[in-house]
């Protein structure tokens, strides 16, 4: 039988924890690494549903993309969310382990997926981890990705095949549709602060989740593209391939991307 410490073994080595940026809270959150795993569950954040749906089925680990306890806290009482979510999960003695911006920048985590998903080739690094030894800089992991697309498109075509490979009717973009995109970067989440990154790799247009109306601006102002499928389109594909990596990595496990979560947002269309 396997244990979560056995579980975090393999979540190491394929998001190692000292490719995550210094603000964040990642690795296991809560539990103990002795502790039997059964079944596991996958998310792209932890939310009263779903924790409901982990509690009923019998969970024990849960893995979310967002950390919880992000920021310190002074108590954990059911008068808040978070905390009413935390006390059930440890009530029912379900871990938490986060990934979150290790995974984004491993070797064959998000960014590289997505990377992977738009048929970009010679995929390199926006901003490359330097080795503290050599300051030098490593040419296999990182934060964001670029490459080149198969064929030139203009901007307008490369939101129709964003939309076809992220499953998702709509998106938001910045920039002329006629623009000619060869190179192109990628960020997930909300990431627009590797427009400088994208451009000075010759990208035409960076692609992340969300931005923030000045960051628009600036995007406009380089003569660059900016791709917003959301924040949720751009990160939760990555942790359904988390849950499939881990059913081929501990096949006696029951594995599975939560069934409950929904992107918050939704667009009103016309005519729909």
């Amino acid at each position: 039988m396997s244990s979560i410490a056995d579980i975090q073994d393999f979540l190491v080595s394929l998001a190692p924890p000292d490719l995550a940026e210094n603000w964040d809270n990642v690795g296991l959150l809560t539990g103990d690494p002795a502790q039997n795993v059964d079944q596991v569950l996958t998310c792209l954040t932890l939310t009263p549903d779903v924790a409901e749906e982990a509690i009923s089925e019998g969970v024990d680990l849960i893995i979310t993309h967002h950390p919880i306890l992000f920021r310190p806290v002074q108590q954990i009482t059911s008068m808040s969310v978070e905390g009413k979510l935390l006390l059930d999960l440890i009530q029912a003695k379900i871990s938490v382990y986060s990934p979150h911006t290790s995974y984004d920048s491993a070797e064959r985590g998000i960014n590289w997926q997505l990377a992977k998903l738009l048929g970009l080739e010679e995929i390199g690094i926006l901003r490359p981890v330097n080795s503290p030894a050599e300051q030098a800089e490593n040419e296999e992991s990182g934060a964001g990705r670029f490459g080149l697309l198969p064929a030139e498109l203009t901007l307008a075509q490369l939101n129709q095949l964003i939309k076809q490979a992220l499953r998702i009717s709509s998106l938001q973009f910045v920039g002329d549709p006629d623009l000619r995109v060869e190179r192109m970067g990628i960020a997930c989440g909300a990431a627009a602060e590797f427009l400088n990154d994208a451009h000075r790799h010759d990208c035409q247009v960076l692609l992340t989740g969300e931005a923030r109306f000045h960051a628009c601006l600036e995007a406009r102002s380089l003569g660059m593209g900016l791709v917003l499928p959301g924040h949720y389109a751009t990160e939760r594909p990555a942790m359904e391939k988390m849950a499939e990596l881990l059913q081929i990595q501990f096949p006696k496990l029951k594995v599975w991307a939560s069934q409950n979560e929904t992107d918050p947002l939704q667009w009103d269309c016309d005519g729909e």
